[in-house]
């Protein structure tokens, strides 16, 4: 199990988004799960992405800011499964 950046609630990894930091301070999605480096973890959900964006809280665990590109391609991916 897995804690949600967004809402916080623990749940599977297949579930979850992963963003990853690898280790020469890169950010990128992880749409397979098996990235090296330092992973943070949203609902596939949008409301848990937006607290999650609000909160900061994946920018803390990587101890850097995230570039909104970031967010706009995981918002892309949300809105590409809901359909």
């Amino acid at each position: 199990l897995r804690m949600c950046s967004g809402c916080g609630e623990m749940k599977p990894k297949a579930q979850l988004m992963r963003v990853v930091r690898s280790s020469d301070g890169e950010i990128s999605l992880d749409l397979s799960g098996r990235k090296n480096g330092r992973g943070a973890y949203v609902c596939r959900n949008i409301d848990c992405l937006k607290k999650a964006r609000k909160s900061r809280r994946i920018e803390r665990s990587f101890e850097m800011s995230i570039p909104d590109e970031i967010y706009d391609r995981m918002e892309e991916e949300f809105s590409e499964n809901e359909r």
